[in-house]
């Protein structure tokens, strides 16, 4: 058989057509040419991607997904690993009601100021007290599945109108 119809072992990378180009006449010592052809995406690659690049380009915007999923999913670890974190968790519910109070005492305010104040308070203690029953009862038991997803329904919201009127 010649040793331009025999075909070499080329090493190339998994998912990667390799074209071989035979010796041209007149250079013996000379390596083949070896055209590396990628191969063509999946569709299914191809939406990943998109989306892939579309998440990362609002991911600014979309912080408040990103920490509720992160809240899901540290909750469900906690109470597979320690139920009991929950009664632990729970004295920190009361925080943001203190930090209000503390607040109105040191530096009163009205109006619009004293709004956002006592809504950041309300979700936050919505926020720890749905991560204390959560990593109790566990993130999907009853209706916590529905009070995570107005929680995070509220803060995606707000963090969408607060980052525009910016």
């Amino acid at each position: 058989m010649s040793s331009r119809t025999r075909t070499r072992a080329v090493k190339t990378a998994e998912g990667v057509h390799t074209v071989r180009i035979p010796r041209q006449r007149g250079r013996r010592r000379s390596d083949p040419f070896v055209v590396v052809v990628p191969e063509r995406p999946s569709l299914t690659r191809e939406a990943l991607a998109v989306v892939g690049s579309w998440l990362w380009r609002s991911r600014h915007a979309l912080a408040p997904t990103g920490a509720a999923v992160l809240a899901l999913a540290i909750t469900a670890v906690l109470h597979a690993v320690a139920w009991w974190s929950g009664l632990l968790l729970a004295p920190a519910a009361a925080a943001p009601l203190v930090w209000l109070l503390l607040m109105q005492r040191r530096r009163s305010a009205t109006g619009s100021v004293l709004a956002w104040r006592i809504g950041l308070a309300v979700l936050a203690s919505f926020g720890l007290a749905w991560v204390a029953l959560a990593a109790g009862f566990g993130p999907l038991a009853g209706p916590l599945e529905l009070f995570w997803l107005l929680a995070w329904l509220t803060a995606q919201t707000g963090w969408l109108i607060v980052r525009r009127t910016r």
